[in-house]
């Protein structure tokens, strides 16, 4: 403001300077001149004091205009500041959120994807699963279809089949017949065939009572039926029959048959059906025509049986063979039950359970029909 005012100093012009007008040749009072001096100088001064109020006027009045024009500015940059710091601010939150949004979603769809994989992996499983008790069934099914089929054509007017007409029989070997057609043994239609031969026997009565345990037992078993060993209707079997009837002298081989049984992947077959080769190639372990493997006795083995998909043969005589067959039986009629296709009282069906106990006790003592 300085500056300002010696610059517009500078630039007035010098209104109050008055030049002393020269007295005329022929004025000769002094007097006069000396007024005409001392007026001009009062009016000098004045009008100098003039020029330096307006000059502090002006340069007040520019100081305050620039002053205001200053605060103006500073105003409208402050306000410009505040309006950035908004955007910024604003811009920061759409970020934070974009942010939060991309880590949801990403997050989101990681669990989908692990969602979807075990979605998948539980249909697989369980597609696998029935697909394996289908063929099961169907397994089952084709055996009966096969084994009624043999009893439809092998009976007669003349010569009726004991399988269709049970009160031809007694009871032990129609029952005994029954069993066994269940199972996966091949050679049900040569038991069905040599039935016809049987003479019949007279029936006799027997007088059963119901042991209130045992039955109750199988009540509970009924209620929920399972083939896990460690309820109690299936563990007492186990230690009273089942463990007994498959416990033979090779202990290696009795276990590897109990698994096959369990699991319903043990076949029983004719020996005639195997090539003379293949006799002659199979190891010590199986046996052969006149040694069974599971007994290691020298008898006369007509049947043999495989484990599962293993492709190894196994000679096994016919006292083997019937304590085999009864634990499949029981086994057989056992997964009937758990799977509905008994549909029966349930004393009948526990007075079947016992007539299965029964063959297994009855076989692992060492009796067997002549034709096995």
């Amino acid at each position: 403001s300085q500056a300002n005012f010696e610059e517009d100093s500078q630039e007035q012009p010098a209104v109050g300077h008055w030049k002393p007008l020269m007295p005329s040749k022929g004025s000769k009072g002094e007097p006069e001149t000396g007024c005409q001096d001392a007026g001009g100088v009062d009016e000098t001064q004045s009008a100098e004091q003039l020029n330096v109020s307006r000059l502090r006027s002006s340069s007040v009045e520019i100081r305050e205009k620039g002053s205001e024009f200053l605060k103006e500015e500073l105003h409208k940059a402050q306000k410009e500041l505040k309006l950035k710091d908004k955007e910024c601010e604003r811009l920061s939150k759409v970020r934070e959120q974009l942010e939060q949004e991309l880590e949801e979603l990403t997050a989101s769809l990681f669990e989908e994807a692990h969602r979807m994989v075990r979605e998948a992996n539980t249909k697989q499983a369980a597609s696998e699963k029935q697909l394996r008790e289908a063929w099961g069934k169907i397994d089952m099914l084709q055996a009966e279809v096969t084994a009624l089929k043999t009893l439809v054509i092998t009976s007669t007017p003349s010569s009726p089949n004991r399988e269709l007409h049970p009160q031809l029989q007694s009871p032990s070997k129609a029952v005994f017949r029954k069993g066994h057609g269940r199972n996966k043994s091949t050679s049900s239609a040569m038991v069905s065939a040599a039935s016809q031969s049987v003479t019949p026997e007279p029936v006799s009565h027997e007088c059963k009572e119901v042991d209130s345990i045992l039955f109750a037992e199988f009540q509970a078993w009924k209620e929920s039926p399972t083939l896990d060993k460690s309820c109690s209707f299936l563990e007492r079997i186990y230690q009273e029959d089942v463990g007994p009837c498959l416990d033979f002298t090779k202990q290696e081989l009795s276990e590897l048959v109990r698994v096959a049984v369990e699991q319903n992947t043990l076949t029983i077959e004719p020996a005639a059906s195997q090539a003379l080769p293949a006799v002659k190639v199979a190891a010590e372990e199986c046996g052969g025509p006149k040694k069974c493997a599971l007994s290691g006795l020298s008898r006369t083995c007509k049947h043999r049986i495989m484990l599962g998909d293993s492709g190894s043969y196994y000679y096994i005589s016919p006292s083997c063979r019937a304590r085999i067959t009864a634990v499949c039986n029981f086994f057989t009629y056992i997964r009937y039950i758990q799977q509905g296709l008994v549909r029966q009282d349930v004393e009948l069906m526990y007075w079947e359970v016992m007539r299965l106990r029964r063959e297994m006790s009855l076989a692992k003592l060492g009796f067997y029909p002549s034709d096995m």
